[in-house]
């Protein structure tokens, strides 16, 4: 196989690839808030249509009423999220990049569409246009657009991550590989936050989060409810789960900071969870003393959202050098095979 082929597997630093991706990553800020925001004032059904909004990508008086200002933003900064999902699948694939990087941008634009789908049908099928008595069809695909929000999130954090100069040429910041089991409580904290995540937005939608309307202690000055309905049992699972999240966040943390190479790469990092765990549990509390404000409920949400982030990036980064590894291995093998290895063939180029 010719040397420039073989160089094109190799894994470079492309400055262009890593700005655009980072933007990208600060828009979704904006359109995670802006969804969530929708949400919690229940403006999602602000327009019967989709995809246009009144027929219109341009609505008139929409920046004028609440409800309309807050879906068709949603809906204007999910298309351009679409556009640059887009962007970066082309110029992953136009600059030659990782086979890693380009199978990332692939599965972008291919959730983002999807996720776009899901966004739609939750206005199709929700009951204003079907004329039904119940409204399941719409929050269960409101529910799997919240969840798939927080999975492409998690995906474009890598992305990002996987174009960075500290990944490629610094090795996420390990001196050394540091002990397996770190990146294990990273999948356990991180699985236990969208698992959490999930719970949390079925209650939104399911307009239960003032179904216990005192914290920490229900309204009889009981830990547990005295009886349960749905609204009531999905909310207390939400705060069950808050717990479970503190103590495998807390786990993963402490995990970090016990092992040398963690601690070195990602001590300030684990840190910056704690915090945000922190900032997360004043927030949930200050939905109920504040009867769930929009604004607090929303940062609420979005403080989630940072918290999973944050968590699956620092997980992610723990497995460069287990993927350094692999690489090696790889070329080890080509090179007993007989097959020149990439790295052998770019410096030859």
């Amino acid at each position: 196989m010719p040397a420039k082929a073989l160089s094109h597997t190799e894994n470079r630093y492309l400055p262009a690839l890593f700005w655009l991706s980072f933007g990208a990553l600060v828009w979704i800020t904006f359109l995670l808030y802006a969804g969530g925001f929708t949400t919690t004032i229940r403006a999602g059904m602000a327009f019967l249509d989709w995809p246009l909004s009144n027929g219109s990508i341009n609505p008139e008086g929409w920046l004028q009423d609440k409800d309309m200002a807050a879906e068709h933003s949603h809906r204007l900064l999910g298309m351009v999220m679409g556009l640059l999902s887009i962007g970066l699948c082309i110029l992953a694939h136009a600059s030659k990049a990782a086979p890693s990087v380009r199978k990332m941008g692939n599965w972008l634009v291919v959730l983002v569409i999807v996720q776009g789908l899901l966004g739609g049908l939750r206005v199709k099928l929700d009951a204003l246009n079907l004329n039904i008595d119940h409204n399941l069809y719409a929050q269960s695909f409101a529910v799997a657009h919240a969840t798939l929000a927080q999975l492409f999130l998690c995906l474009l954090v890598a992305f990002v991550i996987s174009n960075s100069r500290s990944w490629i040429e610094r090795n996420a910041g390990f001196p050394y590989a540091p002990d397996a089991s770190v990146a294990t409580f990273g999948y356990v904290a991180c699985g236990t936050i969208v698992l959490q995540l999930i719970v949390g937005a079925i209650m939104r939608h399911a307009h239960a989060g003032l179904a216990i309307t005192t914290f920490p202690l229900t309204p009889h000055g009981t830990l547990v409810p005295p009886v349960f309905d749905f609204a009531i049992g999905i909310h207390f699972a939400h705060r069950v789960g808050a717990v479970v999240v503190t103590i495998a966040v807390i786990a993963f943390c402490i995990k970090v900071w016990k092992d040398a190479a963690s601690r070195r790469a990602m001590g300030r990092s684990a840190a910056g969870l704690v915090a945000l765990l922190l900032i997360q549990v004043l927030l949930g509390a200050l939905v109920i003393w504040k009867v769930r404000n929009e604004h607090v409920t929303t940062l609420h949400m979005l403080n989630g959202a940072f918290t999973l982030a944050l968590c699956w990036s620092m997980t992610y980064r723990s497995l460069k050098p287990k993927f350094n590894a692999n690489s090696a291995a790889a070329n080890q093998r080509d090179a007993l095979e007989g097959k020149p290895s990439a790295i052998g063939q770019t410096a030859e180029a």
